[in-house]
């Protein structure tokens, strides 16, 4: 038998919390399903949130009676149905760790579990000092992907190398304005699960890339607005990111990804032209949205945007 962990790591306000990235197997696939909230990941390491008092269900898939048992610090927790159990996260801070026992060998899966701290706790725009801003009071054309969050993952600097995917941790998709701690963002596991899809596609292809660089994950709308960006930019809901490959050399910008010598607008539209080549897969449809070059500026090299936002968009 053998011990699937589960680490749940609930972040609540007013609670500075010793959350430590627990050592992670080299072995990125989990050989079993998790699934979870709109989620199904064959990864090791998974990354949701939730809201205290409103139950988190999580399921192994394929389920069989009597094949999985799972215990929270240790404690037993019983099968709501075969292979699915339901937790209720409490409103204190604490960290959990679920142990899910299965049958193979190769089946371990880690959540990176975060209860948010709920946005109306918001005084002025700021929430436990960190400054936030104001999202719109309606959704952009109704659209409930446009609506206001309910609350946000509070994050403590022992908390920045949590991992919350394979090859990504919380830290890399905060907010870039200067502030101290607790800070705090949004993210979208669906935004990571298509970040590591395009890295496996990218290295299937014999491209080796070990992982992209993220110029811009979350923004507070505070700061989207300080530097010019439309109040509706999908980086405010926690389901975008502005990506580049740098490895050869490590020098802080774009690799001359189309090997003409020089690194430009051109090496960014060269992985936009790959990730375009995906998009009739079938494995490609959850990861649907926004996809743009963009050109080298004073500040920053060039890098491309991708979201999750569930429909196609160019610009």
């Amino acid at each position: 038998m053998v011990r699937v962990l589960i680490l749940i790591v609930v972040l609540c306000a007013g609670n500075a919390l010793a959350a430590k990235p627990i050592p992670l197997p080299d072995v990125k696939q989990a050989g079993l399903i998790i699934a979870f909230q709109d989620i199904q990941s064959a990864a090791r390491v998974n990354f949701a949130t939730v809201v205290a008092g409103l139950p988190f269900e999580f399921q192994v898939r394929p389920r069989g009676a009597n094949a999985y048992t799972a215990t929270i610090d240790g404690k037993p927790l019983a099968e709501s149905a075969p292979g699915r159990w339901r937790w209720l996260p409490p409103n204190k801070g604490q960290h959990h760790r679920i142990t899910v026992t299965g049958p193979d060998p190769a089946e371990t899966s880690f959540i990176n579990v975060a209860v948010t701290v709920p946005a109306e706790k918001q005084k002025k725009g700021h929430l436990n000092g960190y400054h936030i801003g104001d999202y719109p009071l309606e959704p952009m054309n109704g659209l409930a992907i446009y609506e206001r969050p309910e609350g946000f993952v509070e994050v403590h600097r022992e908390h920045l190398d949590l991992p919350v995917s394979p090859r990504f941790t919380l830290g890399q998709f905060l907010c870039k304005q200067t502030s101290g701690y607790p800070k705090y963002l949004l993210l979208n596991a669906r935004l990571l699960q298509k970040l590591e899809y395009l890295l496996d596609r990218l290295n299937e292809a014999g491209y080796p890339v070990g992982n992209f660089e993220i110029m811009s994950g979350y923004r507070t709308p505070v700061y989207n607005a300080s530097i010019g960006n439309g109040r509706y930019s999908r980086h405010v809901w926690g389901d975008a990111a502005d990506i580049f490959i740098d490895q050869h050399p490590r020098d802080g910008k774009m690799d001359d990804l189309n090997k003409d010598g020089v690194i430009d607008k051109q090496d960014a539209l060269w992985l936009v032209n790959f990730i375009e080549s995906l998009g009739e897969r079938e494995d490609f449809r959850p990861f649907v949205g926004g996809l743009s070059p963009y050109g080298a500026t004073a500040a920053h090299g060039p890098f491309v945007h991708v979201d999750v936002r569930g429909w196609r968009a160019r610009w």
